[in-house]
């Protein structure tokens, strides 16, 4: 069989057992590739004489752009050649920072074709963010939007500078590819072990990771991706993501296009809750990823007002809280589907379609992963690291980290990956998820789970987010304490201070009640994940604001 045939068998294996986990799990068999390039081997191969639409894009200002498979498959074998003509060959290494554009998912669809390593890159680095990445991840040419190009003024490095959007002075123009011929034959065959994302990880406790990604790994490894997410041909798939993170490449690149499906994108300057379920309705979108923040502002809405036409609804980049889930539930008659992976995996473990879903579970493992619950030993335990059998690798699976064979054998060690993250698994094969190695604590003796605190306190109606970490304490090691973010129009002060205390007391053990309390905005990463690492520091300085502590309230 030709690679096409492999990655179309395997794929329409999954789509005929989307609800039928146990057999989808048995005997699904990851296909196996020598030679692979999925933009030649599989999209081109998918959109010949295609007119169903691939991309649609729509701005709040009412704009509307909608491009078919066919189309797609041409113009992307135009900046294919077009990039040929400006110097990009197999194994440069390409850093493209641009917003949600047609020119994105064109481009993307050309590195692949060239045998290029992209370098995929959000718009809200610093110059300083820029030189780390052009001098670690070697950086041979530039794709960035126009307004964007000012950061590269003064940074070293031979590359090529090609702008989307205009032609600042010392670019090129991404234009000119529109002058290009449409013709292109690819310089060799791509192995599947090739070399194709670079990801720069976001960094919640270091500096950041360079993930390495293959021709197999995302592609291909995204099959468990679009299982998960339940997708289908006809489909029209929202995901809320940002480009330049590996979430992007998940839900609005690969996971959709293995399916067949429309990748739907609404551009806004602001998000809006009401805007956002406003175009869900009328444009149709059939299934919807969205991070645990954007699910938090939707349920302040009253969701009954709209009768979206969704039949599948997933959470994914932290893990959604039981509260959030059963109001959607009761709205819309439709659970949202937790699922888990990482910048350096596809979805590992997810709530597939059409399976039972225990409240505050992350799901099970998904079709062509083995996993494991490791202790600090690495002796399996019901609750421990997440590890992936390494016997077969998982074709989701990264290469390595660029550049630090060090903390690649760390993390490869034993026959297993270690993610680096904690869970727990019950009888029904269910896993739940604790927090990262580095943020669980002890208090008393005992091992406390900040997203556990934070799941409850979220549930309060004046919460919007949280984050907890250890306080020095003389007679306990630490306490729990919580950094809290207000909705909008709650005033922090001691009575809000008195009901969150007095609401997760009548919720928690005794071990694990929060102890002390302090309102801020909570630190993130560019990918908008909480560093708890800063909150952490800051308070084993006591260099925070100010602090209500529970035996003020007469709470012992």
């Amino acid at each position: 069989m030709t690679p096409y045939q492999r990655f179309i068998e395997a794929r329409d294996f999954l789509q005929r057992h989307r609800t039928d986990y146990e057999t989808a799990c048995r005997d699904y068999q990851p296909p196996q590739l020598e030679q692979f390039n999925w933009a030649l081997d599989f999209f081109d191969e998918q959109a010949k004489g295609n007119d169903a639409i691939a991309l649609w894009v729509v701005g709040e200002d009412g704009s509307e752009e909608k491009i078919t498979f066919a189309h797609m498959a041409a113009r992307s074998t135009q900046v294919a050649e077009y990039l040929r003509e400006c110097g990009v060959e197999r194994g440069d290494r390409v850093l493209v920072m641009l917003p949600n554009r047609t020119e994105l998912w064109e481009i993307m669809l050309a590195g692949i074709k060239l045998g290029a390593v992209l370098v995929p890159t959000t718009m809200l680095v610093s110059p300083s963010d820029l030189a780390d990445r052009l001098e670690r991840g070697r950086i041979r040419h530039v794709i960035a939007q126009v307004s964007e190009a000012h950061k590269f003024a003064g940074l070293a490095g031979n590359y090529t500078r090609i702008a989307v959007g205009g032609k600042p002075e010392g670019w090129r123009d991404f234009a000119d590819s529109r002058q290009v011929l449409t013709v292109f034959t690819p310089n060799g065959e791509t192995r599947a072990t090739d070399p194709m994302l670079l990801y720069f990880t976001s960094g919640t406790t270091a500096q950041p990771k360079l993930v390495l990604h293959s021709h197999q790994s995302y592609p291909v490894g995204h099959l468990s991706t679009m299982y998960w997410i339940g997708l289908q041909r006809g489909d029209v798939h929202w995901n809320i993501s940002s480009p330049g993170w590996a979430k992007h490449a998940w839900s609005c690149f690969f996971a959709p296009w293995n399916a067949g499906a429309t990748v739907f994108v609404y551009n806004y300057e602001r998000f809006s809750a009401r805007a956002c379920l406003d175009t869900i309705v009328r444009c149709g979108v059939t299934s919807l990823c969205a991070p645990p923040t954007v699910w938090r502002m939707m349920i302040q809405e009253d969701l009954t007002q709209w009768k979206p036409p969704l039949r599948e609804l997933v959470g994914a980049g932290e893990p959604l809280n039981p509260e959030v889930i059963d109001q959607v539930r009761r709205a819309w008659g439709i659970t949202i589907r937790d699922g888990y992976g990482q910048s350096e995996t596809t979805c590992q473990i997810g709530n597939s379609p059409g399976q039972p879903v225990k409240s505050g579970s992350m799901g099970r493992p998904l079709p062509g992963y083995q996993v494991k619950l490791l202790d600090i030993d690495d002796q399996p335990a019901s609750e421990g690291e997440i590890s992936l059998a390494l016997d077969p690798c998982p074709l989701g699976l990264m290469l390595c980290y660029e550049g630090d064979g060090e903390k690649t054998a760390d993390v490869m060690r034993g026959g297993h990956y270690h993610t680096g993250d904690t869970a727990s698994v019950d009888a029904d094969g269910y896993y739940f998820y604790v927090g990262r190695n580095d943020d669980v604590f002890k208090s008393s003796d005992y091992r406390i789970s900040p997203f556990e605190l934070e799941s409850v306190l979220v549930e309060h109606e004046d919460v919007l987010e949280a984050a907890v970490v250890p306080s020095p304490d003389p007679l306990r090691l630490s306490v729990p304490k919580a950094f809290v973010t207000l909705r909008q129009g709650v005033e922090p002060g001691r009575e809000v201070a008195r009901n969150l205390f007095a609401f997760t007391r009548e919720r928690l053990a005794p071990y694990k009640r929060i102890r002390r309390i302090e309102f801020t905005e909570l630190p993130k990463t560019i990918s908008g994940k909480i560093r708890r690492v800063e909150l952490r520091r800051q308070e084993a300085a006591k260099g925070g604001g100010v602090e209500y502590r529970e035996e003020e309230f007469g709470s012992n």
